[in-house]
């Protein structure tokens, strides 16, 4: 089985390295299956969660909250702006940022309210519930 070098990175530190049979990752034109050997390419990355098919054919998934990645035939790097695994992930925390921007969006009509970034807010804590309790669409 082919496999190919897996490095997830974000400003604080390094939180996934290893060989892995594919990497599916939600990119700015869509989605993307990477395998071993795959077309060089980088590539944006939106908030979403990374699907990971390790060696012994289990996945794993990796929250992100956007950045870029990088292919090349032999290599594969994900620069994210935050990336945390499901152990990491806060549930309580990701819950209450979830309400914060659900009702920030309520608030229509409310001139001081940043509609995009509560946008944004929301996908975030949405993207790692899912991660955090493994309901990771396939």
């Amino acid at each position: 089985m082919k496999t190919v070098p897996l490095e997830i990175v974000t400003p604080e530190r390094k939180v996934f390295a290893e060989d892995v049979q594919m990497v599916i990752a939600r990119g700015g034109a869509g989605d993307l299956g990477i395998l071993p050997g795959h077309t060089p390419l980088v590539t944006t990355l939106k908030i979403s969660a990374l699907r990971i098919k390790m060696q012994d054919g289990s996945e794993r998934h990796v929250a992100l909250s956007g950045g870029f990645m990088e292919v090349k035939p032999e290599h594969v790097t994900v620069l994210a702006e935050t990336a945390e695994m499901p152990e990491d992930i806060d549930v309580n925390r990701a819950e209450r940022a979830r309400e914060r921007a659900e009702q920030r969006l309520a608030q229509s009509g409310a001139e001081n309210i940043d509609y995009r970034r509560a946008e944004l807010a929301l996908q975030r804590a949405l993207t790692r519930l899912q991660v955090a309790k493994g309901n990771v669409r396939r």
